[in-house]
């Protein structure tokens, strides 16, 4: 689905992304773990034209999107989501989720004035499947409530419900757990995993929880420096000296040693 090669994104002196190439599958949910600054949310943020790349290529489903605006990889089916969620606070959940689908007739102002019928037809077909959307997720109960009110974790969930308003292919998402208690973390992993088998979405995960990153990713691949370090099945990449020495620290390496683990 999507294949980085050889990515550079400079920040003059600082390589924030040092020549990274890595392959997600097509069906994937593919885990992309590593130590702060280690250029993770750098590298979603060039593959989702958020930042332009210094020099490098992507490509998705073999076309080259290099450098291509987030709106237009949005029409392609490419959506990305944010450490902190980006809610319209004062809307509802489900006019939220409304907001998402483009070209809306209502968008116009020759349709808002003489073409009301269309408008409202499809404003209820959207509501529609705004309602089917957060059933799905199990927040229908939140369907009124202003986003601004949301817990942290239901934010999460609303973003995650914002890729299903339209036809994603692939989604990155980055660091879902953040802020998040379990129980909703839990609540949103069952919700990707759903996605991915019922639905077909592909999707890679930035995430420092390593029980959720184990759940459900394969395969994990380790940046540090900017770099891909490692990459193989979860409980590989556990046991991987230099990873635990990048990623988990020395203290933890010589602890697990210890322990006979590592």
């Amino acid at each position: 689905m999507i294949r980085v090669e050889n990515l550079h994104k400079h920040f003059g002196g600082f390589h924030a992304v040092d020549g990274a190439s890595i392959e997600i599958a097509t069906g994937s949910i593919t885990g992309l773990i590593g130590p702060n600054g280690a250029g993770k949310s750098t590298l979603f943020n060039v593959i989702a034209g958020v930042l332009p790349p210094t020099s490098g290529k992507v490509t998705m489903a073999g076309e080259d999107i290099t450098g291509l605006p987030p709106h237009d990889l949005f029409h392609k089916g490419l959506l990305r989501t944010f450490q902190i969620a980006h809610e319209f606070s004062s809307m509802t959940v489900r006019e939220n989720l409304m907001m998402v689908p483009a070209g809306q007739s209502g968008e116009t102002l020759w349709n808002a004035w003489f073409g009301r019928g269309r408008v409202a037809e499809e404003e209820k077909a959207l509501a529609a499947k705004a309602d089917e959307v957060l059933d799905f997720l199990t927040i229908d109960h939140l369907a009124d409530e202003r986003a601004g009110n949301l817990s942290g974790g239901q934010k999460k969930l609303l973003e995650l419900g914002r890729t299903m308003m339209v036809d994603a292919k692939v989604v990155f998402l980055d660091e879902v757990g953040a802020g998040v208690n379990r129980t909703l973390l839990n609540t949103i992993g069952d919700a990707i995993v759903r996605l991915n088998r019922e639905r077909g979405y592909t999707f890679c995960v930035i995430e420092h929880d390593m029980d959720f990153i184990g759940r459900l990713c394969d395969p994990v691949i380790v940046m540090a420096e900017g770099k891909v370090l490692a990459q193989g099945k979860a409980d590989e990449i556990m046991q991987n000296e230099a990873v635990i020495e990048a990623y988990l620290g020395t203290g933890l390496k010589n602890k697990l040693k210890a322990e006979g683990t590592a």
